[in-house]
């Protein structure tokens, strides 16, 4: 029987250089774009270089660095302290909280940007409210259009990413610090600042790094508040200038930046790294709260869950109300939800595709040109929408001359744009930025369910394609449709990159709220940031959800 032996050895060994070469090719079409960022920023600078290197470079670096800064520091500060609230202490509406504080995530900042400028206006309704109680207070003290309004904005709404990752962090793995810290006599504000945060750093470091690229992908709030960041720049000098050249040379400086801050936080991570001596850290238990401190740790949540949500959600709903009939009943507003739909899904449909096929390659493999294929696809998420909108035109730009025969010869020109004009081009940025999302919950589930089921159906004369469709995807079914949702969600509200790649007369749900926004018709953005609120609410359910079955 040595023929059939050997003749399953070499079809598995065929089937896996397929799912190779697939996995190699996905990482390729991913890395590429980034890739040609470089390559094209050192080309030789046309004449406009030297006037945007000279008045405008300079006078962006800066207001980007401060903002990055202040917003990294304020949401790390916040999301610390009401994860530390939530996980170590037990008071009134503490499981409510403990999920609630993270809806912020689902209202995009560009949404809260123009929602809290409009409310804080000169005929906003706070202002409106203090004058018709007889207070006259200075309208500059409501002014939030500046560069300390956007970390404001940055700060609560983006403030859930290291509160999640930080409360995870302590309920599993923070009791044994906190309760030797507390037989020592550390409480309070001390045990805080002197044991909470410094074992809380790697969670920090995470969630504040989420929080950069945020703030470095915004455009819309920094457009609307008139702060002036390197991603301003970029779309100054694409449409105000017509010059894709610096705009990419632009796209290529900022992207050396950013490398550059990641590479000296690893730096600065390995130098201060520390593990458990245990091996495994305790569960945090919660400390009942009486009296005072348990209403004031109320409060404290509320109010920051009120700020971050529930104020700007009911004055959308309010406007939203005042504006139903001639904005959502008409005709181009269900094109919009179908234009949003349908980008929305084809994009999610094909990360997650490429996703369950190197995900399932790379564990089978385990070799480090296998991880390396899986740090070059999810390596979108770290660059800015912007540079990524940059390198896919370039991409396809350069496609089309490519096809230009074949162009001439069905009719076309000579030197037409046919994909560089399509909705492939912003699906192609939209699989680049968002692999991440869908590639991670993918690689979850199969970490969950192991290897052992699908050497099982190997030993039984199962090849690798055979197993992975009968056995592995019925199984990761969950985790599966979990970064769909999440994937879906992250590309509805997406707006720089949308922006930039959309074709003509293509607009989605986030393109026209804040098309609306910027005609200052504030109170028409409100249904259709409803929607995108709604979007986005379902994805933090299905965190939740998902959270709550990994404990399990």
């Amino acid at each position: 029987m040595p023929m059939p032996d050997r003749f399953r050895v070499s079809e598995f060994a065929r089937q896996h250089k397929v799912w190779t070469s697939i996995s190699l090719l996905s990482a390729a079409c991913v890395v590429l774009p980034i890739l040609s960022v470089f390559w094209n920023g050192l080309r030789p600078a046309n004449e406009n270089w030297a006037h945007i290197r000279r008045h405008m470079l300079w006078d962006h670096v800066p207001p980007t660095i401060r903002l990055v800064v202040f917003a990294c520091a304020a949401s790390a500060m916040l999301g610390a302290a009401l994860a530390w609230l939530v996980a170590a202490y037990d008071f009134p509406l503490r499981r409510l909280f403990r999920w609630a504080l993270a809806l912020p995530l689902a209202v995009p900042p560009y949404i809260a940007a123009y929602t809290y400028g409009n409310m804080l206006s000169y005929t906003g309704i706070v202002q409106q409210t203090l004058r018709g109680m007889g207070v006259r207070a200075n309208p500059a003290w409501f002014d939030i259009m500046s560069e300390p309004g956007a970390v404001f904005i940055f700060t609560m709404f983006l403030y859930p990413y290291v509160f999640l990752i930080t409360r995870a962090y302590l309920e599993k793995s923070g009791g044994s610090y906190v309760e030797n810290a507390r037989l020592l006599g550390r409480s309070g504000l001390p045990l805080f600042f002197r044991v909470v945060l410094p074992i809380s750093r790697p969670a920090l470091a995470g969630g504040a790094a989420l929080v950069a690229y945020e703030t470095l992908s915004d455009y819309g709030v920094v457009n609307y508040y008139g702060i002036q960041t390197l991603t301003i720049a970029i779309f100054k000098t694409w449409f105000g200038m017509y010059d894709i050249e610096s705009a990419t040379r632009l796209g290529a400086l900022f992207l050396a930046g950013i490398l550059a801050v990641v590479v000296l936080e690893r730096l600065l991570r390995r130098r201060r790294r520390y593990s458990e001596t245990t091996g495994r850290g305790a569960p945090l238990k919660p400390v009942r709260l009486r009296g005072a401190k348990a209403a004031l740790a109320t409060a404290a949540c509320l109010a920051a869950l009120a700020v971050a949500f529930l104020i700007p959600v009911a004055q959308l709903a309010q406007w939203a109300g005042w504006t139903f009939e001639s904005v959502t009943l008409r005709a181009d507003f269900g094109k919009l939800a179908v234009n949003t739909l349908k980008a929305s899904l084809l994009a999610t449909a094909l990360i997650l595709a490429v996703s369950v096929i190197v995900a399932n390659t790379v564990r089978m493999a385990r070799s480090g040109l296998h991880a390396a294929i899986a740090k070059l696809l999810t390596a979108g998420y770290a660059i800015p929408g912007p540079i990524i909108a940059i390198g896919v035109l370039s991409l396809f730009i350069a496609l089309d001359r490519l096809l230009a025969p074949l162009y001439a010869g069905m009719g076309r020109g000579a030197a037409p744009l046919v994909l560089s004009l399509s909705l492939a081009m912003l699906i192609a940025g939209y699989v680049v930025r968002f692999m991440a999302t869908g590639y991670n919950a993918v690689e979850s589930g199969f970490e969950r369910i192991g290897m052992k089921y699908a050497e099982a159906s190997r030993t039984l004369g199962a090849g690798p394609t055979r197993t992975f469709f009968a056995v592995d995807l019925p199984m990761i079914r969950g985790p599966l449709l979990g970064g769909a949702a999440l994937t879906f969600v992250e590309i509805a509200k997406e707006l720089p990159l949308t922006m930039l790649l959309r074709p003509f007369n293509f607009d989605t749900l986030a393109t026209k709220a804040y098309q609306y926004a910027g005609d200052e018709r504030i109170y028409q953005a409100a249904a259709p940031s409803l929607m995108i609120i709604g979007i986005g609410l379902a994805s933090v359910f299905i965190l939740h959800h998902m959270a709550g079955s990994g404990q399990k």
